[in-house]
């Protein structure tokens, strides 16, 4: 088995407290696995199970209270999912969670005709597009 393309992605918040939930039930949903790194108060960790992982670590060296997507820096972090019935149940869900949908009259096809997915914005400003892998069950 080849590496992943993607060794891993640091994201930084302010307040781990606000955006920790929304993160953890996406991925989790999403089939990567929670990892807690003992004496670490500060960070999370979700692994793929293609070995890529995601960080949310929450340092004081932040300089905005949330983050800004329209700055310069990452705009979004796009993830996939397995198909369009599955993108549904995960839309009809996200806002139980914290995520706030953006885009919404252009579901499923926000992202142009060719694709099928979802965008949305949790209340510390990230924005995640989940990207269905195959368009219908």
């Amino acid at each position: 088995m080849s590496a992943p393309a993607l060794h891993h992605l640091e994201l930084w918040t302010r307040d781990l407290t606000v955006d920790e939930p929304p993160f953890h039930w996406l991925l989790t949903i999403l089939g990567w696995a929670a990892e807690r790194v003992e004496g670490w108060p500060e960070g999370r960790i979700w692994r793929h199970p293609s070995g890529t992982y995601i960080v949310l670590e929450q340092s004081e060296a932040v300089r905005n209270t949330r983050h800004d997507r329209r700055a310069p820096g990452m705009n979004h972090l796009a993830l996939t999912i397995a198909d369009r019935d599955a993108l549904d149940r995960l839309r009809a869900d996200a806002g139980a969670h914290g995520w706030r949908e953006l885009f919404s009259d252009r579901y499923p096809h926000a992202g142009g005709e060719g694709q099928t997915a979802w965008y949305a914005e949790n209340p510390g400003g990230f924005e995640v597009e989940v990207v269905a892998t195959t368009p219908t069950a």
